[in-house]
C-alpha cells in the first residue's frame, strides 16, 4: 500500500513542478537585467581607467 501512495506523491510532485511561474519568469528576467547592468558598469569603469592612463601619460611635471 506505501507503493502506490510514494508514487501518487511523486506524480503530484513533479505535476507541481512542471508549471511555469510568472514570479519565476519575473525573477530571471531582473537577474538577466542585473547582469546586464554590471556588465556596463565594468565596461565604464574599464573606460575610465584606460582614460586615467592616457592623462598619466600626457602630463609633465614642471619644474
Amino acid at each position: 500500500m506505501k507503493k502506490p501512495i510514494f508514487m501518487l506523491m511523486a506524480a503530484g510532485l513533479f505535476t507541481f513542478a512542471s508549471c511555469d511561474s510568472p514570479a519565476e519568469n519575473q525573477a530571471e528576467e531582473q537577474e538577466e537585467v542585473v547582469e546586464e547592468a554590471e556588465d556596463n558598469a565594468e565596461e565604464a569603469a574599464d573606460d575610465m581607467e584606460d582614460a586615467a592612463d592616457d592623462m598619466d601619460d600626457t602630463t609633465t611635471v614642471v619644474q
